[in-house]
């Protein structure tokens, strides 16, 4: 590959990710401003475009940092996946959203659980049914 072909590329690649940053902090700073928004409706207060740009750019850093933190306990981990072990691990100095991330935890698990068990069932059902046929065709050539 030429050398002048790869810069181009890399260059791309770069418009990408940098097109991909604006998007995601232009969709935080919509978020945030409606959150805002529903906030001052609730409250009766009012937020100024300059305060609420400053919530979206700290919410966007902070996303980035719990980002980096959560790739660094899944390596520390020697794992290549983030789990939940790792988020719960990121919320341990906020009792309240620790406490809120394991409730949903533990909601996701029994969800999961139950459809797990419905799928064995039906596994389940369809083997015994062929068990069944097994024993009585077992029983036919006896």
């Amino acid at each position: 590959m030429e050398l002048g072909q790869r810069e181009e590329e890399e260059e791309e690649e770069d418009q990408r990710q940098l097109t991909l940053i604006q998007n995601l902090k232009a969709t935080v700073h919509y978020t945030v401003g409606s959150m805002c928004q529903e906030a001052a409706d609730a409250k009766g207060v009012r937020f100024t475009k300059p305060a609420i740009a400053a919530i979206s750019e700290v919410t966007f850093r902070q996303c980035e940092h719990f980002a980096k933190d959560l790739e660094m306990f899944a390596r520390h981990a020697k794992r290549s996946t983030i789990n939940m072990e790792d988020v719960k691990l990121l919320a341990r100095r906020s009792s309240s959203l620790l406490n809120y991330i394991t409730e949903k935890s533990e909601e996701i698990s029994r969800i999961n659980q139950e459809q797990k068990d419905k799928k064995k069932k039906k596994t389940e059902g369809g083997n015994k049914k062929s068990s069944k046929q097994a024993v009585t065709e077992m029983d036919i050539d006896d």
